[in-house]
């Protein structure tokens, strides 16, 4: 983008922490995030795609100490539940053979070894709304240990807005019982929007934002103050602008950059 003065890709997807957009209803979710890890105790993060869920699962990965916690990271598909517990095995550090029942033994085993070591084990499940129903219920076994009078293991679920819809159904009401807290997050509002694209110019190196407000108005409105698809839109219109030989974004730039992206 030779009309643009970035210093380093603009709009990317690999962002450091310590770059994020600060928001305030984001960064009071991280908090009871974590609030419920420290207690040892299981949560669930419901929210639309693009909305900061990746946010707060990096962010509490890199805010909990590695010296007292260990954290494993989990996405997951429509598995099987001896699959589901494979895959939850690796994710853990430990042998994924045998049947389901060893595999619950050695998983369980495990997690107890490392909390007896003095680290506390935090299981991040994402794409939670994936899981079947019954698999999901996983997190009643593991979440047991010694009849259910040690808090040893903390999980967060993470999902789309389906996934409220599965944990309010009645036969799920055991796992959720296991979660003391269920977040939901919002899209950005419209000047939350608006100052998420100064940041994520800023953080590229412009000090000036290159976007003008009619610009501004129509990402909103077509993204809705989602910022994955604000990141999509906002580069695809830094794009054509610079093939115009010009270096400040217009609306008609971003209904043309929509053309292309949703083509």
């Amino acid at each position: 983008m030779n009309n643009f003065r970035f210093t380093s890709e603009p709009f990317t997807r690999e962002l450091r922490i310590d770059s994020r957009f600060i928001a305030q209803h984001l960064d009071a979710e991280l908090k009871k995030i974590r609030d419920v890890v420290e207690a040892r105790q299981s949560a669930a993060i419901i929210a639309p795609a693009g909305s900061g869920k990746s946010f707060i699962m990096r962010s509490l990965k890199s805010n909990l100490p590695e010296a007292r916690y260990r954290v494993s990271y989990l996405r997951l598909s429509n598995l099987s539940l001896r699959d589901m517990c494979r895959q939850l095995a690796m994710a853990i550090g430990t042998s994924p053979a045998g049947h389901f029942p060893a595999l619950i033994k050695n998983v369980e085993e495990h997690i107890r070894s490392g909390f007896d070591a003095g680290v506390r084990p935090v299981i991040l499940l994402d794409d939670a709304h994936e899981m079947r129903p019954e698999v999901l219920r996983i997190l009643k076994i593991l979440t047991n240990f010694d009849m259910d009078s040690r808090l040893v293991v903390s999980f967060v679920l993470c999902g789309h807005t389906s996934l409220k819809q599965i944990l309010l159904r009645p036969d799920m009401e055991d796992v959720l019982q296991r979660l003391v807290y269920c977040g939901e997050l919002r899209l950005l509002t419209r000047e939350e929007s608006k100052a998420y694209i100064k940041h994520r110019c800023m953080i590229a190196g412009l000090r000036e934002e290159p976007f003008d407000p009619s610009a501004i108005d129509a990402i909103y409105e077509i993204t809705h103050g989602n910022m994955r698809a604000i990141d999509k839109i906002s580069l695809a219109s830094l794009a054509v602008t610079d093939e115009k030989g010009r270096s400040l974004v217009e609306a008609p730039d971003v209904a043309e950059a929509r053309a292309r992206v949703w083509m």
